[in-house]
């Protein structure tokens, strides 16, 4: 079916997952801004992410609804706020038998989204090829949006903030990740702040939740500033803005990092297909992948010297 871009004056997109995968679409959800001028855009996204709505450029309205299982009543709600909304389109980024069951129910004219999980209902569909790990989640969205007619030049990710923060002086680490597979060792984030502290670089901040194994939290010296928990989204942004690094394992802080303009060093595994830095790596310029097929191989010693190079601006020159 041939798609009439004047006609489209309301656009529905779905990424209800977490919110570190939900950064990746800010340059997708730019291009169909860009594109379809005076369209609105009404985006379903995670609750996690309530604090963070007012910040995203490019969306002009918010519906709340968590990914998972949803009683018949509150899905009957959510399809009914669906329907009166009369979406001309709908971008389902990540897919869902449930999304796309209320897309088809709402009777939007167009849906977009991937060959997966009923996609039958689906009027625009592409293969979906991101587990093969050969292209960044960031082009994979925008791919998407391209049936659409969707495009931008613009590929950066961005939120909007009210504090006006421009001093760098903290250096920042997430010792944490919700894939315990890709955990370096909380013990060497541990030895790596107290190296750190005593560098003279910035102060360290701890950031983040942990998920289990709270020692790493307890340091010896004072100079370390315990953050882990105590931060919204919105609190934790405006800590990477002011920080001159980001040391940090795969997780959403290395792209809220990647929006407000902070370099990292990422600690990868490369051994799990779909998983890589090719996919999941950091968005930008000025970053350090350092990667390797156990995380336990990667030492203490590596990782401060590129928080070092990049703290005294050798990486990407």
């Amino acid at each position: 079916m041939k798609i009439n871009s004047a006609k489209i004056k309301r656009i529905l997109v779905v990424r209800n997952d977490r919110f570190g995968e939900f950064l990746l679409n800010v340059p997708a959800f730019r291009a169909l801004k860009e594109t379809f001028l005076d369209a609105r855009i009404t985006l379903v996204a995670d609750t996690s992410l309530v604090d963070l709505a007012d910040s995203i450029p490019y969306i002009d309205e918010f519906l709340f609804w968590n990914r998972g299982k949803h009683s018949i009543f509150g899905g009957i709600v959510f399809w009914w706020q669906l329907f009166l909304k009369r979406f001309d389109a709908a971008v389902i980024f990540n897919p869902t038998k449930e999304m796309h069951i209320y897309s088809y129910l709402a009777a939007i004219p167009i849906r977009v989204g991937y060959k997966r999980k009923w996609c039958f209902l689906l009027t625009h569909t592409i293969k979906d090829t991101k587990n093969r790990g050969d292209k960044h989640e960031v082009i994979a969205n925008l791919e998407l949006v391209d049936l659409l007619g969707a495009k931008t030049a613009n590929y950066g990710l961005e939120i909007k903030l009210n504090s006006n923060l421009n001093d760098r002086y903290l250096v920042a680490i997430h010792p944490f990740t919700s894939d315990m597979v890709k955990q370096w060792p909380l013990e060497r984030f541990h030895e790596l702040a107290e190296r750190l502290s005593v560098r003279g670089i910035g102060k360290i901040v701890i950031v983040g939740k942990p998920e289990k194994n709270e020692k790493v939290l307890v340091f010896a010296q004072g100079e370390i500033i315990n953050m882990v928990g105590k931060t919204g989204l919105i609190q934790l942004a405006d800590i990477l803005k002011q920080s001159k690094v980001l040391v940090s394992c795969d997780s959403g802080p290395v792209h809220l990092a990647g929006c407000v303009g902070t370099p990292v060093v990422v600690l990868f595994r490369n051994d799990m297909l779909g998983k890589n830095p090719e996919r999941w790596g950091p968005w930008g310029k000025f970053n350090k992948v350092i990667q390797k097929s156990a995380l336990n191989d990667i030492t203490v010693d590596e990782v401060e010297k590129a928080v070092l190079d990049i703290c005294s601006n050798k990486v990407g020159k």
